[in-house]
């Protein structure tokens, strides 16, 4: 009998950590919220540059207190299909724990189930590819509950592509510019002088 609960407790314990380990998946969130992201269709958004204005809320065809857990939601940028093509760094994992797809982080904030918006600038270290954007609710332990995206379940509509900027900043440049022709002229004015200060070395 012993023998027996002892077997049954060490399979509740493996199964508890099997299932810990494993973590969230997606298949397993509710699509909640709804998402928007203010990006034309086709137009190429540039880091550094450009801005992407963003809003979410909670869908009000799911019943009553869906929602009581929420307490934070994350935005993320995140890799259309397209760009993960022969790309293992950006693979779409079912746990969330290995899952590539929504690598880069835009803000956290608070849940409100309306009424929210941010304006996110492209960063400039943003590589270029084709994206969406997803937003997770957490609850109070952070763990991911529900979520929504800009674009269907297919990843293919309402995407946008960001173009990362390559080579030197302009202002670099002219920095750049402005400091050598500094240094030619200092070069001849010293030059000059130390003309001057011979020949009337010499005289003397």
């Amino acid at each position: 009998m012993a023998a027996i609960e002892g077997f049954l407790v060490a399979s509740l314990l493996l199964s508890c950590l099997a299932s810990t380990s494993y973590g969230v998946t997606f298949t397993s969130l509710q699509k909640t919220l709804v998402v928007s992201a203010s990006n034309q269709q086709g137009k190429v958004l540039k880091g550094g540059e450009d801005k992407i204005a963003i809003t979410w809320s909670y869908n009000n065809s799911f019943p009553a207190g869906t929602d009581s857990a929420y307490k934070t939601v994350k935005l993320k940028l995140c890799y259309a299909p397209i760009s993960q093509v022969d790309r293992a760094w950006r693979k779409t994992v079912d746990n969330l724990e290995k899952d590539k797809t929504c690598q880069h982080n835009i803000v956290s904030k608070p849940y409100s189930p309306s009424n929210n918006n941010f304006t996110w600038s492209v960063e400039r270290d943003v590589p270029t590819a084709t994206y969406f954007i997803r937003v997770y609710a957490y609850n109070s332990a952070d763990e991911v509950v529900a979520y929504g995206q800009n674009t269907d379940a297919h990843k293919t509509t309402n995407l946008f592509q960001v173009e990362a900027i390559s080579g030197r900043h302009a202002s670099l440049d002219i920095a750049s510019v402005c400091f050598s022709a500094f240094s030619v002229v200092s070069l001849f004015g010293f030059f000059f002088l130390e003309k001057r200060i011979a020949k009337s070395s010499q005289q003397k």
